[in-house]
C-alpha cells in the first residue's frame, strides 16, 4: 500500500534495553498522537501515568495494550526491558481486517488492556510477534506496510485470545443472543458480498420471518437495517483512515462501480464520500459523532 512519508509515519516499533536509570516515554506524541500502542514489558517493573492523574504500577512480564484514548506516559525502572509496538488507525484498520473475528476484535480495541503475570507459552507466542514487528521496522531497506499490518493482526490474535476474549463471548447467550451472535459472525465475513437476507437465515436455519423478529425485538432494527449499518460503518472507517481513493474503497466493499457507492453512502449518511471524508480529516483528533469511533452499538 502507498503511503505519504514511508511506514514510519505509521508504525513505530522500539526495544529499551535494561539501562542504569529509569526511562520515561510519552506514547501519544507528535505523530503517534492517534496510535493505538502495545507494551511488552519483561522482567522488572514500571509505571504507567494518565492524564488523568491515574498511575498504574507494573510489574513483568506483562502485556498490555492502549488505545489512543488512553493518553498516557511510561516510566521504566532501571534493570528492565520493554519492547514498544505502535500502530496508526490506517494500520489497524487493515490489520483488523472484515473477517469473522473482525467485530470482535473491534470492540476489544476500544479499551485498554493490561494481562499481567503472563504464562510462558503466552510470552512464546506473543514476543517473537513484537520482536518481528520492531525488526521490520529497524531495517528501512525493507519495511514493509503489509508485513507490519500482519505482524499487528497476529498479536491483536494472541492478546484477544490470551484475554479470554473468545470464550467470554459464548458465554451466557441464550436462543436470541446465539441468532444474533450468529448473525453477526455471517454479516462479518459476508458483508462485502451483498447477499439477501433470505441467504443469512438459510445458514442460520431459520426463516427470513424468524430472523427480521428476531433482530426486530432484540434491537429494534431490521437484518437489512443492521447489515447496511455495517457496510456503511466500514465504509466510513476507510474513508476516515485509509489512504485508498474513492474507487478503491468502492471495489473493496463489493460495489458494482463507485458511482452506486457514493450514492448508497449518501441516501445512509447525507454526505457523500468525499464530502465525509473532507469533514473526517477536518474533526481529526475530535469528538465529531458523525464519525465510525465505536462499534458497541452493533449486535
Amino acid at each position: 500500500m502507498a503511503t505519504d512519508g514511508g511506514i514510519h509515519h505509521y508504525a513505530r516499533g522500539e526495544w529499551h534495553a535494561p539501562s542504569l536509570s529509569h526511562r520515561r516515554i510519552r506514547f501519544q506524541k507528535g505523530i503517534y498522537a492517534d496510535f493505538h500502542h502495545f507494551l511488552l514489558l519483561g522482567e522488572g517493573s514500571g509505571e504507567l501515568h494518565f492524564d488523568d492523574g491515574e498511575h498504574r504500577p507494573l510489574h513483568g512480564p506483562l502485556l498490555a495494550f492502549l488505545p489512543p484514548e488512553a493518553r498516557c506516559d511510561l516510566s521504566i525502572s532501571a534493570g528492565t526491558a520493554a519492547h514498544l509496538v505502535g500502530a496508526s488507525p490506517q494500520i489497524m484498520v487493515d490489520a483488523i481486517g472484515d473477517k469473522v473475528e473482525s467485530y470482535s476484535l473491534r470492540i476489544f480495541t476500544e479499551q485498554r488492556k493490561l494481562v499481567e503475570a503472563l504464562d510462558p507459552s503466552a510470552v512464546a507466542e506473543i514476543s517473537p510477534l513484537i520482536s518481528g514487528f520492531v525488526r521490520e521496522l529497524g531495517d528501512p531497506s525493507r519495511s514493509s506496510w503489509m508485513v507490519a499490518s500482519a505482524y499487528i493482526r497476529l498479536i491483536l490474535m494472541a492478546l484477544w485470545r490470551g484475554s479470554d476474549g473468545e470464550r467470554s463471548e459464548q458465554r451466557g447467550q441464550g436462543e436470541v443472543g446465539s441468532i444474533l451472535q450468529r448473525y453477526r459472525q455471517l454479516v462479518e465475513a459476508g458483508f462485502r458480498q451483498h447477499r439477501p437476507i433470505s441467504d443469512y437465515a438459510a445458514e442460520l436455519g431459520v426463516t427470513a420471518d424468524r430472523l427480521h423478529s428476531t433482530c426486530q425485538r432484540a434491537l429494534g432494527r431490521s437484518p437489512i437495517q443492521l447489515l447496511h449499518e455495517r457496510v456503511v460503518q466500514e465504509a466510513k472507517l476507510r474513508l476516515e483512515r485509509s489512504a485508498r481513493n474513492i474507487q478503491e474503497i468502492s471495489d473493496s466493499l463489493g460495489f458494482r462501480d463507485p458511482t452506486y457507492f457514493s450514492h448508497f453512502f449518501k441516501r445512509k449518511t447525507g454526505l457523500s464520500p468525499a464530502g465525509y471524508r473532507e469533514i473526517a480529516r477536518a474533526s481529526a483528533g475530535s469528538e465529531n459523532s458523525m464519525l465510525s469511533s465505536g462499534y458497541a452499538d452493533w449486535p
